[in-house]
């Protein structure tokens, strides 16, 4: 009785929004008290789910409906409580929700995400035509992230990691804020696709769009997060590496083939460039 009481006080203690995360849905609004999704129970055009970052409290003006982190997952998963515990116990028990805490600015000196949107601006799109990706493309995976660094406002194309950190991307500045993982794109899919940054992976969309929407994808954001994805291969039939042509890239190939079967190194597709996005750039200006 005492273990049960105890599992549900644990998993009802598991961020949403970083299961949200997890399972591929991410907020096209956030500020400091909640954050707004396309609701994952059912298709909607506005946001209209809302998570409660104060009380880690999800409720659906839609379906004018709530709850905390197992009501969710039984919602999503049609399943009875016993399988919803089952389920957050398999792989995300680990990210135990924390109220907000209130920083004194002047010694807080790390990114801090103020909002997020839809994208927008033209400063962004114009930067995303200067690497070739078609905006509809980045509207799919990416977002608008407004965010505070060294007291100062900035603005940045965003893509959210699988923890709820973001890869921070415009024309002067590439930066991340904390936890900084690996990004997840779950479709459910039996074929991986590996990347290794954001803008790899937007190119690969643009180059192939098929294969990208028919697979489970992962941006890795740093190589340093090679070892944190191993043990998530062995369940796909199939995994697509797209790392980059320079030494630390063919170490991690090279690494990664070692260990699996199921690995197909794609790198010949783009030999004769650094990475994904200096082939695309290349082939788009030659048809210009």
């Amino acid at each position: 009785m005492n273990s049960n009481n105890l599992s549900c006080r644990s998993a009802r203690n598991i961020c949403i929004v970083k299961i949200l995360a997890k399972l591929g849905h991410f907020p096209t609004r956030t500020s400091e008290k909640e954050a707004w999704f396309l609701s994952p129970l059912r298709s909607e055009t506005q946001a209209s789910f809302s998570v409660s970052l104060i009380k880690n409290l999800w409720f659906d003006f839609g379906l004018g409906k709530g709850g905390n982190t197992i009501d969710l997952i039984m919602k999503i998963k049609s399943c009875s409580v016993k399988e919803a515990l089952e389920i957050l116990n398999d792989n995300i028990i680990s990210f135990s929700f924390s109220q907000p805490v209130k920083k004194n600015p002047e010694k807080n000196l790390g990114i801090s995400i103020i909002d997020v949107q839809f994208l927008s601006l033209r400063a962004l799109i114009k930067y995303l035509e200067s690497r070739n990706i078609p905006f509809e493309i980045a509207r799919n995976y990416c977002r608008q992230v407004w965010y505070r660094f060294k007291g100062k406002k900035f603005f940045a194309i965003g893509l959210i990691n699988h923890l709820g950190g973001w890869e921070l991307r415009n024309k002067y500045f590439k930066n991340s804020s904390s936890p900084k993982t690996y990004s997840f794109i779950n479709k459910n899919c039996k074929q991986l696709i590996i990347t290794e940054g954001m803008f790899d992976f937007l190119s690969l969309a643009t180059m192939d769009k098929n294969l990208v929407e028919n697979s489970n994808c992962i941006i890795l954001n740093s190589l340093a997060f090679i070892k944190r994805i191993e043990i998530l291969i062995p369940d796909y039939d199939r995994v697509l590496l797209f790392l980059d042509n320079d030494p630390a890239g063919k170490k991690a190939t090279t690494s990664l083939l070692s260990l699996y079967n199921n690995i197909t190194d794609c790198c010949d597709s783009y030999s004769a460039y650094i990475d994904l996005n200096d082939k695309l750039k290349d082939e788009k200006s030659c048809k210009i």
